[in-house]
């Protein structure tokens, strides 16, 4: 239970205290009147006495009394109405609230921090007021009268004979029976005559003669003369005097407001008006019998009949008795109590209470007590113990009656009033008022063993109840608390005699007794007994105070005490107590919210939510509405939907509150706010027919970390190249969209005039769909003006300022029950300056469905969509996107920091030019090294001119606009699809045709030095192009070789020709996809000629051999390749001719198979030309009718993209660990000699069945040859995996880069033949030595001086190479030295000397050679693959 105020201790014996009736004439009860109060109200500040009283017990033992009280009230005849007990238990409970500022109990227990109140002051008020209006009872005297006091005026004609007839009137209302109400202790009942004196009105020498006379009748013990009204009302304010009428008053405002409201009158309008008197407690003045007010039938907790009926108190909706009490605290506020009394005066009412209770009521019952206890004992004339008595000695006198109505109280039995039983009850009754509670306990113990003897249960529960209570109040406490007294004493009351309000008595008085010994479980229990259906409030109150129990227990039980707030909360809710119960659910709720228990959080949020809306307390209803809907709701859709109408009916009676209010923020949908993207630009227009716009950026992309890295490379690599090759410091890549993944810690640019999109990420959480109406962004806009003032004027609101920035509204957007969806939201600004998207704003509703929510159907404010609308509130959400964290000074790694996310603060700036691409004709498909023609529309869409106008792509040899020399006004895409891509010449078709040479210079092309391929500008005529112009330029696409999925992205940049400086630049992203499939493999090798002169007598001459295999598969329907062109591209370097050995010309392939080409290669002649590095020579071989131009567009263009991609790949570097410069010298002079830079261009057809037509494909393969005897392929090679090698467990020698060339390299210095016949004969009989003569010519390849060495010493070879070729020697001189310089030619003439006929190898010489200006010599190694073979015979 929770702390109280008194302790029980104290709560006892203030709850039963003696009880006095007063009779009062009129006019006492006018002098009292003056004041607002009744005589009974007057006492009752002063009802205790402030000092300790003595009496003698029937053993003559002084016993001390402490703390005496006693309980003054105007008699009444009638006895209080039930329902009207329970009206007003009803408002002592609703008036009695937690303080405002009331400082909470936090207990702490396990992982709970608990927000109590530690006190119930309204329990406290609710058990002090049932335990005052408990009418009295025949089977216990603890509330009869004792005594009456009778008052009287000193202003009265004969004071008296009013005392007579109040007597007798007394007399009268006690004997007669008429009356059964009110109860009387003793038949001789205590009389008190006092003398009201009115100081300010009255005659004081009268009022003491009066009180003479007085004391002559009655004795100085029985009367008294209270003199009041010290001074005139009129002069209340003069002096402030303390009210301590008010919080008496105030408790029981209830019989206040019986009276107020049903008197004649409520206040007094004139003073000395005798009649128009304020009536309190029931006595109406004017109903009168001889003179005496006969009004006492009227009990102050009669039911007015105007009022509800008794039942309706505790219905579930009884909200009245709140609504009156206000009304009555408003009546009260404005009375001042003891307006005409004094100090002085308070002080004579409290002497007077003392008199009276030492003088009068004391000994009255002390005598009281003995005569019982003589009556007793005397009765059977037993000894003087009244302990030892026993049931026998009683047993004669009883006389049973028994009623009907009684059977079921008392199991049939009714002692009448003279009982002995009866007898020893008053006088236990009498000795527990008087606090003698060892003797009341004695009494109560033998009165209890007597009413269970004779079955009278009522009698026995009462009995019981009280030994129990005696015991425990006992001073040294000789026994210990009887609790299974009151267990009984409970039981018999509810379950036999059907009494909840006295079994509610015992329940009060155990628990307290039980929590007051720590015993707080029992008492938890004994007070959940008692709850039942028959009163919601009392059960409420028992059960708030049970879960005060569990929380108080040494190890509190949190869980037990919020389950039972929750009962408990539910019956305050029945019982119409909407502050209490709104008050446990909030306790409650303290527990279980965040620990999982969804479905009882929600219970508690919708049950708070309503009672805070019943109570006007709109926010806190909202925020319960809020958050059954905003955590993940376990509920059933049906549930989910109700909690959704009943929020949104909540919320719309809030924001009619303040229409003009700021939007609320509304909980659902869930916004995702970190997913929120921001998309500057237009939407992508749709294809067009053969019409494909440029893909650039959308919303529907998704984000790709890899790509968005490549198109920054892209776009800086134009700016560089724009900027003469240099980033400029302040660049930022452009981002049109914003996203997670972006930087978004600068202000994004956004044009004026282009649309800005917004989207946003909601998720719907519940189970039922969400249907948000009028959804569109919450911008405020800070204009700027080109003057350069700012206007920094706020504009938040969208209708504030549509010509600023244009808001598009999505009138209705549904999300279904727990669907993720976004929104695209677009602005449109109109004039420059900043913009800050705060949020959305929309309409929340509810599709309606069938369902009315608790009697609330559906509003009006529904409005015609595609969807029928139940409710909707008007609301907002905000964009808060938190940024990234910050991790780079260590002072942001040691703490959590934040950067900005400025994603939705756009800063619009001027016009910009705004491009758009479409590409026709576009493939999807092509072979690999196909050329296909295409057109590329450029349109500026804006309203301001563009120019410099780029392209850069990664992949430059796929596309080419065409070179310098290319005509730039080609036929229309629409041309014959059988119009070659190339420029052809027709030629003659002679049998052996010579190669047909041109030249190019690749400056033209734009692979000149130091430029970047990738970077293309397009050519615009003029340069520009204006706002709403539109030009379509050719466009040549070639296959990449590596079949599969190519994409191949474009980034088209452009400036404005007015220079803006904010956004220098804008671009363009286009991704084409291509599909390649497989045509042909081209592979070649180069090798040196043998034959030593060519036509020019120079000795040049390569062989080129060129394979074409055909590995197109069958499924992209080619039928046959033609090849019907090589080319050679080169600067040295030029084929010559065919050297075919078939006459065939036409040269199909068809599918796998695979033709060999021979060619031979000449030098071309030195050119002394300034940029003869750069002017390549093309030499065409054709094996056709028509001669396609090599050196024009394309074709030059695709081979000079090639051949820039190829310069890229890195080439193998030679040593870097040399010694000495002069070696890589060496090293380049000799790998000179190895190089040769010929490329091979060969351009093929292919003729396609497609849909029953044939088409001719076109194409073109290069391979590029680097060195002598290497193969070089047209396709990419795959790497091959290296094999698995051993682990080597030791450090291998630092092995330093050899600086020496490969033997392969050295080959090539010196080229080495030996002229000889084929076969010698020779006669052997004749002459046994056979000479054969052999001349040895040593060209030199490189630019250099070499000195050679030639040794014709045999090498030691091995014994089966003798076997082979067996033995032969040179003659004459062994070694040689000589120089050759730059490319010339030297012949040795030598002899070889042979002993057998046979097939000998002559290529045993052994060359040596270094540059002249060397010291190092390398040995070249000089055989050549074909052994030098002769064949001697004998003639």
């Amino acid at each position: 239970m929770a702390q109280c105020v008194q302790s029980v201790q104290e709560l006892i014996p203030d709850s039963f205290v003696p009880c006095v009736a007063a009779l009062c004439s009129d006019e006492a009860e006018r002098l009292t009147r003056l004041n607002h109060l009744s005589f009974a109200e007057l006492l009752k500040p002063f009802s205790r006495l402030t000092s300790e009283v003595h009496m003698r017990d029937p053993n003559n033992q002084l016993h001390v009394i402490k703390n005496l009280k006693i309980a003054v009230s105007n008699i009444t005849t009638q006895p209080p109405q039930p329902g009207a007990i329970r009206k007003l238990l009803n408002d002592v409970v609703s008036g009695s609230q937690p303080a405002e500022g009331l400082v909470a109990n936090v207990i702490t227990a396990g992982d709970y921090d608990l927000n109590l109140s530690a006190t119930t002051p309204w329990f406290e008020s609710y058990r002090e007021t049932f335990l005052q209006s408990m009418p009295a009872s025949d089977h216990e005297f603890l509330n009869h009268y004792l005594a009456c006091m009778l008052v009287a005026s000193s202003g009265e004609a004969e004071p008296v004979e009013q005392f007579s007839k109040l007597s007798q009137e007394q007399h009268r209302i006690q004997h007669n029976n008429d009356y059964s109400y009110p109860k009387w202790f003793i038949p001789n009942t205590l009389k008190y005559y006092v003398l009201l004196h009115d100081v300010s009105a009255g005659d004081e020498q009268r009022a003491e003669s009066i009180y003479e006379e007085m004391k002559q009748k009655y004795g100085t013990q029985g009367c008294y003369l209270l003199k009041i009204n010290s001074r005139t009302s009129n002069r209340a304010s003069d002096e402030q005097i303390p009210d301590p009428w008010s919080q008496y008053l105030q408790k029981n405002s209830i019989q206040n407001q019986e009276s107020y409201e049903d008197g004649p009158c409520t206040i007094t309008s004139n003073k000395n008006s005798d009649s128009n008197l304020l009536s309190l407690d029931g006595l109406d003045n004017e109903v009168k019998v001889d003179g005496l007010p006969n009004n006492f039938r009227a009990h102050p907790l009669q039911l007015d009949p105007s009022s509800d009926s008794s039942n309706s108190i505790d219905g579930p909706d009884h909200v009245k008795s709140t609504s009156s009490l206000h009304e009555t605290k408003k009546a009260n506020a404005g009375i001042i109590h003891g307006a005409c009394l004094t100090l002085t005066d308070h002080d004579r009412i409290r002497q007077f209470i003392q008199e009276f209770t030492f003088r009068g009521l004391l000994p009255h019952i002390e005598k009281t007590i003995r005569q019982l206890n003589d009556q007793l004992i005397s009765r059977k004339g037993l000894s003087r113990s009244l302990f030892s008595a026993t049931k026998k000695w009683f047993s004669g006198s009883k006389v049973p009656e028994k009623s009907v109505n009684e059977l079921k109280n008392t199991s049939g039995l009714l002692y009448p009033p003279e009982a002995p039983e009866l007898q020893i009850r008053k006088m236990a009754d009498l000795c527990f008022l008087v606090q003698h509670y060892d003797l009341a306990y004695s009494c109560y113990h033998t009165a209890k063993k007597d009413f269970l003897n004779d079955q009278a249960m009522l009698y026995a529960a009462g009995a019981l109840e009280m030994a129990a209570v005696s015991a425990f109040l006992q001073p040294g406490a000789p026994r210990p608390y009887p609790a299974h007294y009151m267990d009984t004493a409970i039981q018999t009351y509810r379950d036999i005699c059907k009494n909840m309000v006295l079994a509610e008595r015992c329940v009060l008085l155990s628990a307290e007794i039980l929590k007051s010994q720590g015993k707080y479980s029992e008492a938890a229990a004994l007070l959940i007994r008692l709850t039942s259906e028959d009163s919601d409030l009392r059960s409420a109150l028992l059960l708030e105070q049970a879960a005060h129990c569990f929380i108080n227990m040494k190890s509190p039980m949190v869980r037990k005490y919020a389950f039972h707030m929750i009962l408990a909360g539910h019956r305050f809710s029945k019982a119409g107590q909407k502050k209490h119960a709104l008050r446990c659910y909030c306790q409650a709720m303290q527990v279980y919210k965040g620990k999982g228990w969804s479905l009882a959080e929600d219970h508690i949020n919708f049950t708070i939510g309503r009672q805070s809306y019943t109570l006007r307390q709109l926010d806190n209803a909202v925020s319960a509405f809020r958050h059954i809907l905003i955590n993940e709701s376990k509920q059933s859709a049906a549930q989910q939907g109700a909690f959704l109408r009943e929020y949104l009916y909540v919320y719309k009676n809030v924001s009619q509150l303040s229409p003009d209010g700021p939007l609320p923020q509304l909980p659902l949908p869930y916004i995702n706010s970190s997913a929120t993207r921001v998309f500057f630009g237009h939407d992508r227009r749709p294809a067009d027919g053969e019409k494909q716009a440029a893909t650039h950026v959308s919303l529907d992309q998704e984000y790709d970390s890899e790509s968005s890295q490549q198109w920054r490379e892209l776009e800086e690599q134009v700016v560089s190249v724009v900027n003469r090759g240099v980033l400029p410091s302040n660049f930022h890549p452009t981002q049109y969209c914003l996203n997670n993944y972006s930087d978004n810690s600068r202000f994004p640019l956004a044009v004026v005039e282009e649309p800005i999109t917004v989207e946003v990420a909601f998720r719907n959480p519940l189970k039922v769909p969400l249907l948000l109406t009028d959804l569109s962004l919450l911008w405020k806009f800070q204009p700027k003006y080109v003057s350069g003032k700012d206007n920094e004027e706020v504009k938040e609101l969208v209708k504030g300022e549509p010509e600023m920035i244009g808001t598009e509204v999505i009138s209705e957007f549904l999300i279904n029950s727990e669907e993720s969806k976004v929104a695209r939201l677009k602005l449109f600004p109109h004039h420059i300056g900043e913009l800050h998207i705060l949020g959305v704003v929309y309409n929340l509703g509810t599709i309606q469905g069938s369902v009315a929510v608790d009697g609330i159907g559906a509003l009006p404010g529904c409005h015609t969509g595609k969807h029928s609308l139940s409710m909707s509130v008007r609301g907002r959400q905000d964009l808060e996107i938190q940024g990234p964290r910050l991790n780079n000074t260590k002072e942001e790694k040691t703490s959590i920091k934040y950067g900005p996310d400025r994603r939705l603060d756009p800063i619009i700036t001027e016009e910009m030019p705004l491009l758009e691409v479409f590409f026709i004709h576009f493939p999807t498909g092509l072979l690999c090294g196909e050329i296909r023609k295409a057109y590329v529309e450029f349109v500026n869409v804006s309203k301001c001119p563009l120019t410099g106008l780029k392209v850069v792509s990664k992949r430059p040899e796929f596309f080419t606009f065409g070179g310098n020399t290319a005509v730039l006004t080609p036929l229309s895409p629409s041309a014959s699809e059988n119009c070659s891509a190339y420029k052809t010449v027709v030629t003659d078709s002679t049998s052996v045709c010579p190669a047909l040479v041109s030249s190019a210079s690749s400056v033209d092309f734009g692979i000149g030095i130091g430029s970047q391929p990738e970077v293309i500008s397009v050519p615009l005529p003029d340069t520009v192009l204006l706002p709403g112009a539109s030009v379509q330029l050719p466009m040549w696409l070639r296959g990449p070789d590596a079949e599969g999925v190519h994409e191949i992205n474009f980034l088209f940049y452009y400036e404005s020709v007015k220079k803006q400086p904010k956004i220098r630049h804008r671009i363009l992203r286009h991704t084409a996809v291509i599909c390649t499939s497989r045509s042909l493999n081209v592979r070649a090798t180069v090798c040196r000629s043998n034959s030593l002169e060519d036509e020019e007598g120079r000795g040049g001459n390569m062989l080129v051999f060129v394979d074409v295999e055909n590995t197109n598969t069958s499924e992209a329907g080619v039928k046959e390749f033609h090849i019907v062109q090589v080319s050679s591209s080169s600067k040295h370097w030029k084929l010559q001719k065919s050297v075919n050995l078939s006459e065939n010309k036409d040269a199909k392939l068809a599918s796998r198979e695979k033709g060999k080409f021979c060619f031979k290669a000449t030098q071309c002649k030195e050119e002394v030309a300034t940029e003869a590095s750069e002017k390549y020579t093309f030499a065409d071989i054709i094996f056709g009718n028509e001669q396609i131009v090599s050196s024009a567009s394309p074709c030059a263009d695709f081979f000079y993209r090639s051949l820039s991609s190829e310069l890229k790949k890195p080439q193998a570097q030679s040593s870097m660990h040399t010694e000495k410069q002069s070696v890589e010298d060496v090293m380049r002079l000799i790998q000179k000699c190895n190089e040769v830079d010929l490329n091979i261009v060969v351009l093929w057809k292919a003729y396609v069945v497609e849909d029953s037509k044939q088409l001719i494909l076109e194409g073109q393969h290069h391979v590029v040859l680097r060195t002598i005897g290497k193969e070089a392929f047209s396709y990419p090679q795959k790497q091959e995996p290296p094999e698995m090698e051993l682990l080597k467990f030791f450090r291998p020698d630092n092995t330093t880069v050899s600086s020496r060339p490969s033997a392969e390299q050295l080959s090539n210095l010196i080229k080495t033949s030996l002229h000889y016949p084929e076969s010698f004969n020779h006669p052997f009989h004749q002459k046994s030595l056979c000479l054969v003569p052999v001349t040895l010519l040593l060209s030199n390849c490189s630019k250099a001086n070499v000195d050679v060495i030639v040794d014709l010493r045999h090498k030691t070879t091995s014994p089966e190479a003798l076997e082979i070729h067996g033995s032969f020697t040179w003659l004459g001189q062994t070694q040689y030295k000589l120089q050759l310089k730059s490319q010339e030619i030297h012949s040795l003439q030598l002899k070889a000397c042979f002993v057998h006929t046979g097939v000998y190898n002559l290529g045993t010489p052994r060359v040596f050679a270094k540059l002249s200006d060397q010291v190092t010599v390398f040995e070249t190694s000089q055989q050549s693959s074909m052994p030098a073979l002769i064949i001697i015979n004998n003639v």
